[in-house]
């Protein structure tokens, strides 16, 4: 059992998309904007809501941490696979693999938790008004980021633990980046208990999170349909519609790549989905949390306004 365990491959090599020259030069330009895009999105919200007082609320300090989160966990990614479309080596270390799969487990796990925080800071403010601001301490938010960290080391420490006891006979990944689904698909051991651990704790933390954001929502629902007003009706739903169409993106894709059987899952559609969930979800956050959103529309106004008064 013991000789079973150990890797017979030190590195790993990334396939990605294709073999094309031409191609590759293409992804190269394509991963590269959206890269800068997602900078450019994330990190001027994180610090227009870190300089404006009137943005100092628990629903803008969860904003903030996604915003960093996103712009975290594109940062474990797309370098290295800009590297790959520049460079004819596609070698990545078995322990730069092991690294990138456990901080990307991290940062995905740590999304969830986090727009699971979010639907309970909008529960809290629409069902208990009255004592949000005593619950929502700036404390017990602190506490809430700090718990959801610390489950999602939990949750990568086990799973990057049991991946890496496999035996891997193939170094060649089809994906662009070390995730678990094609890391699984090259181990020449059994894989029945990965594969059981990965849709347990996949399972555990999705239902959980859902579990909990639909709970929340109900009673948003049940609380907005007793205002007699419209207008408050609608005042009260849009605080939450940013915050239900990010949840609704990242699950659909989420609960697509991990929670099917690595047996039945294509290795071009997870490359699809992938791009989706590093890429295009971190460029499209700071998109639906600003531009749906009226107070941080007027922040950005009250920035530009001050920049062109001091010149």
């Amino acid at each position: 059992m013991r000789e079973r365990n150990h890797t017979l491959v030190t590195e790993f090599i990334l396939l990605g998309f294709t073999d094309n020259v031409k191609l590759q030069v293409t992804l190269f330009v394509v991963f590269l904007l959206i890269y800068l895009l997602i900078l450019k999105g994330n990190l001027p919200l994180v610090n227009l809501i870190r300089i404006d007082s009137r943005l100092h609320t628990p629903m803008y300090f969860f904003i903030s941490n996604l915003a960093l989160l996103d712009v975290g966990y594109s940062t474990i990614i797309i370098p290295n696979t800009l590297m790959t479309f520049a460079e004819r080596s596609k070698v990545i270390s078995f322990t730069g693999c092991t690294v990138q799969l456990f901080f990307f487990g991290i940062a995905i796990s740590c999304e969830c938790c986090l727009l699971t925080v979010m639907a309970y800071d909008r529960f809290m403010a629409i069902c208990s008004p009255l004592l949000y601001t005593i619950i929502m301490s700036k404390r017990f938010c602190m506490v809430l980021v700090l718990g959801s960290y610390f489950m999602s080391y939990l949750n990568s420490m086990v799973q990057t633990a049991f991946m890496f006891h496999l035996s891997f006979c193939n170094a060649y990944i089809n994906h662009f980046f070390c995730n678990m689904p094609p890391l699984v698909k090259l181990s020449c051991s059994d894989t029945l208990i990965i594969d059981i651990v990965h849709f347990t704790c996949a399972m555990m933390l999705v239902s959980n999170t859902i579990l909990i954001i639909l709970i929340s929502y109900i009673y948003i629902m049940v609380t907005i349909l007793r205002i007699n007003s419209a207008k408050d009706q609608c005042k009260a739903f849009s605080t939450c519609a940013s915050h239900l169409t990010a949840v609704t993106i990242f699950y659909r894709m989420g609960s697509f790549m991990y929670l099917r059987p690595s047996s039945k899952s294509s290795m071009d559609q997870d490359n699809i989905i992938s791009v989706f969930y590093t890429l295009v979800i971190p460029m499209l956050n700071p998109l639906i949390y600003s531009l749906r959103n009226k107070e941080v529309k007027e922040a950005f106004r009250r920035i530009r306004e001050r920049k062109v008064f001091s010149l």
